[in-house]
């Protein structure tokens, strides 16, 4: 193979600005093709092309990287696409992720300011010559006709623009050291659907509605007068009186702009994305739901796991924990898909990752996102909130860390391992987890002045959106930060010491101490005789689930009680990741029902019954009387709290695996039948096979049907009572009064 870096980085020769850039080359193929490719990256996001067909069904790329150590390149099979005598190249790039032009998310390591673009073509003919068209100042360059481009903002299209001088392109010194090889997945469109009904506000504004909140844009044909600006603004929800809100955004315009020439058009955005349900159209007179097309848009990922239930209100909660997944995992997993942020927040993506794991194949989509995440880690172990990093309240070695964040490093790689039982992920993320977690013992000693004690007490992100009073709306929460840093670094030194076994690994400091250190200070500074000093439900939830306590039976009483005396949630990210796990390890799964099941405020199902299509950020995103929460940070799409789903699958429906037995090689079918659920139907599509479970209510009891895939073993344990299973199908009637 020819060099790939035998390409040159190149440039318009003058600033485009906002202007997206195409390039373009003429290659005169001689003799006949036998094999070809299209090696390419670019400072941007690109689409190429060959005489005038699209050269991938990749949108986006390269997608989104640690761009200062980490940029991707592709190779696209191209052969079908050249032919004998000329052939036209056509790459157009725009801003895309490198680019961030919002104050508060700008990085401050990237200096270039303009797109750029690096390719090369080569050809293998069927004589065995080889030839190669790379990159270099014979390249032509002109601005695009999309005249306006930015990922928050969105796009604007002058469809009168039909060419533009083309001058030569500019050789550009850029370092080419972070190259790498593509890995992970595509960014693809995935599904499309026609709007379902035109709306007009009290306002008078022009609405359509799609039914359901997406991330990706829309298409649409229209015809309109010359030079009449025709303006799509994207956006969530309607307000309490019908009308179109978009103050949730922030300064994110959103807008898909494009100026006729007054002859009919089909468009779509080519460099940019958006969060919505809702597009408010301006400067079209006719306008009909038909002819507009959301298309969807998320990193290419198999779906695995599909949950039903008799409750209606349940099943279409699972189905908004999907829909939220797909709308949030482009190339990175970000908190949101529609503000002017879009960042790859890693406290939501610790919460959520074993989750994502039951609803798609994320194992390369993580496995990429993790080596980002290393390559933004700092030498002392530290690392970001935002990965891949930008300027985002990160002072790295001084200890301004979060618990929870962070701990994604240990959290993420674990739960890919459970989920698909590959060691190599555990090796080849080991460093990453490693680090970190001696990072977080460091910093407890040095807080304990050679002690052990708690990594940090601020600086951090606590139980976020926890609601311990309706009344206030506080971004971190009651539960002590201290609290959760401690729990945090227990699980991890016990995560690190598990995955050592796993790999044959010795320990290299004392970590069986350590731990007993950690606990020993958790429990002399947060606990009194096995109760919680702080009365939050967090607070208890982690001294179970992290196995802290020690009289587990206090603990759960105490969160119990808690949860009885509020009769709701009061967790935030943090806790609610692990409170009805917790429930039911304290023998409480009627307590945990009780919590899925609650229709009012706050709880999972009470967006459902306000209309949501997706997972919100906040418990009060829109309050009973249809007021907003803070505009400043309400999302209605965004998926943490769907993390409640892993329990829907393992423990209600009761397809658990075994983690010795990583990657479902064994399972324990274990499920949590309650009278107000009659039927449960839940599968999974792992690497051992698909694993089902299915159970109804009868007159007498229950019938219970599970499928254990052919590469699993499996029991069954039902009402505390262990069955032996076969592989494929097996039914189970048990009798109940």
């Amino acid at each position: 193979m020819i060099s790939f870096l035998r390409a040159i980085w190149i440039k318009p020769k003058s600033y485009n600005g906002d202007n997206a850039t195409d390039f373009y080359k003429s290659v005169e193929i001689e003799k006949k093709v036998k094999k070809a490719w299209l090696h390419i990256t670019a400072h941007g996001v690109f689409e190429a092309f060959i005489n005038s067909q699209r050269v991938s069904e990749d949108v986006l790329m390269p997608g989104w990287t640690a761009y200062v150590k980490r940029l991707r390149y592709i190779s696209y099979d191209v052969t079908d696409m050249l032919k004998v005598g000329k052939n036209q190249l056509k790459i157009g790039v725009g801003k895309g992720w490198f680019f961030h032009n919002i104050d508060a998310w700008g990085t401050d390591k990237l200096k270039h300011d303009e797109a750029a673009l690096m390719c090369s073509l080569e050809v293998v003919y069927e004589d065995g010559d080889t030839d190669e068209f790379p990159t270099d100042s014979s390249w032509k360059t002109a601005p695009s006709n999309i005249v306006f481009n930015n990922i928050y903002d969105g796009e604007t299209v002058d469809l009168r623009i039909k060419k533009t001088p083309k001058t030569k392109a500019v050789e550009v010194a850029y370092t080419r050291k972070q190259l790498i090889p593509f890995e992970g997945v595509p960014i693809r469109e995935q599904e499309r659907f026609s709007g379902a009904q035109l709306i007009v506000t009290p306002k008078g504004e022009k609405v359509i509605d799609f039914g359901q909140e997406v991330t990706g844009y829309v298409e649409f044909s229209a015809k309109a007068p010359k030079n009449r600006k025709i303006i799509i603004k994207h956006f969530e929800v309607l307000d309490k009186d019908g009308n179109v809100y978009t103050e949730n955004l922030r300064s994110a315009k959103a807008t898909y702009t494009v100026i006729s020439d007054g002859k009919p058009f089909t468009v779509k955005p080519s460099y940019t994305f958006y969060g919505f349900r809702y597009i408010q159209v301006i400067g079209l007179d006719d306008i009909k739901p038909e002819d507009f097309t959301a298309i969807v848009v998320h990193s290419e990922m198999k779906r695995t796991g599909y949950f039903s239930c008799s409750n209606e209100l349940l099943t279409k909660f699972a189905q908004n924990v999907v829909w939220g997944q797909k709308g949030n995992f482009l190339d990175v997993p970000t908190d949101c898909p529609q503000r002017d942020e879009r960042l790859g927040w890693t406290g939501d993506a610790a919460v959520f990752c074993r989750t994502a794991a039951i609803n798609f194949d994320v194992k390369d989509f993580f496995d990429k996102w993790l080596n980002d995440l290393e390559a933004d880690q700092l030498a002392d172990g530290s690392l970001p909130h935002v990965c891949p990093y930008i300027n985002v309240y990160w002072r790295g070695a001084d200890g301004y860390n979060s618990p929870v964040w962070e701990d994604v490093a240990v959290i993420a790689p674990w739960e890919m391992y459970v989920a698909y039982g590959d060691k190599e992920i555990l090796r080849r993320h080991y460093n990453l987890m490693k680090k970190w977690v001696d990072y977080m013992i460091n910093e407890g000693i040095r807080n304990g002045g050679g002690e052990m004690k708690h990594p940090w007490t601020t600086g951090g992100y606590g139980d976020w959106l926890s609601l311990e009073d309706l009344d206030k709306e506080e971004a971190s929460g009651e539960t002590d930060n201290g609290l959760i840093s401690t729990a945090f670094l227990a699980n991890g030194i016990k995560t690190l010491m598990r995955v050592n076994r796993i790999l044959g690994y010795k320990d290299d400091r004392d970590y069986e101490g350590i731990l007993k250190g950690t606990v020993d200070f958790f429990r002399s500074e947060y606990m009194k005789n096995g109760k919680m000093k702080q009365e939050t439900q967090t607070a208890a939830v982690l001294a179970i689930i992290f196995g802290l306590t020690d009289k587990p039976e206090v603990t759960k009483a105490q969160l119990a009680k808690n949860v009885k005396k509020h009769g709701r949630i009061t967790t935030g990210f943090t806790g609610t990741t692990y409170l009805l796990d917790a429930l039911s390890e304290a023998g409480e799964d009627k307590l945990a029902v009780d919590l899925l099941l609650r229709t009012e405020y706050p709880s999972w199902l009470y967006p459902v019954t306000k209309g949501a299509t997706t997972v919100w950020e906040r418990w009060n995103g829109i309050f009973p009387d249809g007021r907003f929460a803070n505009a400043g940070m309400n999302s209605f799409n965004h998926y943490a709290y769907g993390c409640v789903l892993a329990w829907m699958y393992r423990h209600l429906a009761g397809i658990r695996p075994d983690e010795e037995n990583a990657g479902y090689k064994k399972i324990i079918f274990a499920p949590a039948p309650d009278r107000r659920i009659p039927w449960v139907k839940a599968s999974l599509d792992t690497v051992c096979g698909e694993a089902v479970s299915y159970y109804k209510k009868t007159k007498g009891g229950w019938d219970f049907e599970f499928t254990v895939p052919k590469g699993s073993k499996a029991t069954a344990v039902i009402f505390g009572k262990e069955y032996q299973l076969k592989k494929g199908l097996n039914k189970i009637s048990v009798k109940q009064k």
